[in-house]
Order: structure tokens, then C-alpha cells, then sequence
């Protein structure tokens, strides 16, 4: 066994895995996993740079973050960030502050990078399934970019894609400083425009359309999953390979695009930080379902974070603390 730390830092929120790796099983036992919404990419998509309170709300993160690695004995530390800090002018300050807190340096990955460790975490522990049929279409709907991977044992093509729950949202709903409550049919048609137009760039690279398995990573997938189980509070175990069918999606994400903030921030298993951006990440999955004709999505809590952590436990990459 090998205890690792993974860090995946994107544009809505900052995650922690702690956990005990084994390479001959591949089985990560988790000891610690946790998500804190900071909102780093809070303007990004305007200003092109980190705000001043989004910085401090992720290092803040950090630090407690930094107390858990040391209470667990974590001795190997990876941390990457995605969508929001490529972006930012201002990312030196951020890369300033991450060394300070923890004693590494965050990987500033390219899209590519990041499909790669979304595919190996998400289908790891997939392999010996005869359920499901290969190649796989691993999907990261993340903040600020989806992820496209097509692979069955190994990857076989990725794209990084500039279209994500809080980039929809803040692109084309927000007026005056608020979101739409709820959005026009106008602005749900901008977010569908700019989607389908995306999934056209993804096609140009990755054969979308030849995956026999949908897997759908990252919180806007998992909490549709949530609500179209109706769970009384968040549950990770009932989450994690559960199926949706695009029936389902579509129902939910009409329904989400149709509420008020009031009955979004009533569902049970909601977190407060996707109450505003859920309805623009439900669409994302939609339309992609929707593009490839599949009938359901297989949902996984294990992705990219699980991705890093095996970086750390199977290669020389990870940063000593």
C-alpha cells in the first residue's frame, strides 16, 4: 500500500483525496475525500483574471486541507489545477499561495492532461465489468471546461472543451450582477447554441459517437443522479454507479431551467454552491446524451482526483512534502 494525497483544484471547487493506494488490486481505499465550493473561477471568463475573494476562499481550503495531509501521514502530495488558473493573468499569485500553504507547486495541466487522468479514474475500476460494453466515453463536466475521453483499456482520444457549468452561467446568465431566476427560453438557447457548438470541436478529435458506454463525471452529473433518485441528502454509495436514463436527464434539466432559485436550493441533495450553475451543467449532459443517442449515463463519484491519486502511487511525478 502506498497513502497518497491528490488535490484537484478547477474553476468551482477544490477537492481532497486522501488515500491508501494498491497497485496489484487496483483499489483505492479512501481515508479521507472532500469538496469545498470556492468559486476560483468567480469572473475569470470576464476579466481573465482570479479575484481577489476567490483566491483567499481557495487557500483557505488549502489550509485545512494542509491539516488533514499531516493528520493522515500523507508523505506524497499532487496538486492540480485546471480551467480557471490557465486562464488567469494573475495565476503566479495563485501558484504563490498554494506553495506557501502546502509545500508544492500546482500542476497547471493542459486540457489533454486532464481527460487522460478523468479516464483513468473514472474507468479504473471498471475494467472487469461485462455489463458494460466498450469503448467507454468518459464525460468531465466540470466548471469552467468538459472533458471528452473515448478509450476502452487505454485512451485512444481526449478533448478539452471551454464549456462548463459556471462559464454557461456566467456567460449567458447573469444579468446585472444576478442569475436569472429562472432563465429566459433566449438565454437557455444561447447556453444549447454555445454546447452544440462545442461538441462539434470535440467531434473534430474524438469519435463521440462510437462509445457503447456513457460515463458521467463531476457534480453537475452526480447531483442530476441525486435528484432523479429523489435521495433525502447527498449520498455517495447510492450515487456512484448508478444509471440515468436521457429521459430522466431531460426531465430534470427542464425542470431546472424552469425553477426558481427558492425550489432549486429546497432539493435535499443540493449542494449550495451548484444551486445557480446546476441548470447550465444539467444541459451540458443533455445535450451531449442527446448528441450520441445514448439511452443512460452511468454515474461515477471517481474520476479525475482518482486519476491524480494513482499519478502519485504509480509514478515519479508526485512532489515530496
Amino acid at each position: 500500500m502506498t497513502r497518497v494525497a491528490a488535490i484537484d483544484c478547477g474553476t468551482n471547487s477544490i477537492r481532497l483525496l486522501v488515500a491508501d493506494a494498491d497497485p496489484v488490486t487496483g483499489e483505492l481505499t479512501d481515508l479521507d475525500r472532500r469538496m469545498t465550493i470556492v468559486r476560483l473561477g468567480q469572473g475569470v471568463d470576464r476579466t481573465g483574471r482570479l479575484a481577489p475573494e476567490a483566491l483567499e476562499r481557495t487557500f483557505a481550503a488549502c489550509r485545512e486541507y494542509a491539516q488533514i495531509i499531516e493528520k493522515h501521514g500523507a508523505r506524497n502530495l499532487r496538486f492540480v489545477a485546471t480551467s480557471a488558473s490557465r486562464d488567469a493573468e494573475n495565476r503566479d499569485e495563485f501558484v504563490r499561495g498554494v506553495v506557501d500553504i502546502l509545500g508544492v507547486e500546482p500542476e497547471v495541466i493542459t486540457g489533454d492532461q486532464e481527460a487522460e487522468f478523468s479516464f483513468t479514474g473514472a474507468t479504473k475500476e471498471l475494467t472487469g465489468r461485462t455489463d458494460l460494453h466498450r469503448p467507454f466515453l468518459v464525460v468531465d463536466i466540470g466548471g469552467g471546461s468538459t472533458e471528452f475521453v473515448v478509450g476502452g483499456e487505454h485512451v485512444r482520444a481526449a478533448r478539452s472543451v471551454d464549456v462548463g457549468c459556471v462559464r454557461m452561467t456566467e456567460r449567458h446568465l447573469v444579468r446585472d450582477g444576478a442569475v436569472s431566476d429562472p432563465p429566459t427560453a433566449e438565454q437557455v438557447a444561447a447556453i444549447r447554441a454555445d454546447v452544440e457548438a462545442a461538441l462539434d470541436r470535440a467531434e473534430e478529435t474524438v469519435p463521440l459517437r462510437e462509445a457503447r458506454t456513457l460515463v458521467g463525471l463531476a457534480g453537475s452529473v452526480t447531483t442530476v443522479s441525486a435528484i432523479a433518485q429523489d435521495l433525502p441528502e447527498y449520498d455517495s454509495a447510492a450515487i456512484h454507479h448508478s444509471r440515468v436514463s436521457r429521459d430522466r436527464v431531460r426531465e430534470i434539466t427542464e425542470w431546472l431551467l424552469r425553477s426558481t432559485h427558492a425550489e432549486r436550493a429546497a432539493v435535499p441533495s443540493m449542494h449550495p454552491g451548484r444551486v445557480d450553475v446546476i441548470g447550465a451543467g444539467a444541459l451540458v449532459l443533455l445535450s451531449i446524451m442527446e448528441r450520441i443517442g445514448a439511452e443512460e449515463v452511468v454515474v461515477s463519484e471517481h474520476d479525475i482526483l482518482d486519476g491524480i491519486a494513482w499519478s502519485v502511487a504509480q509514478g515519479p511525478s508526485a512532489a515530496g512534502r
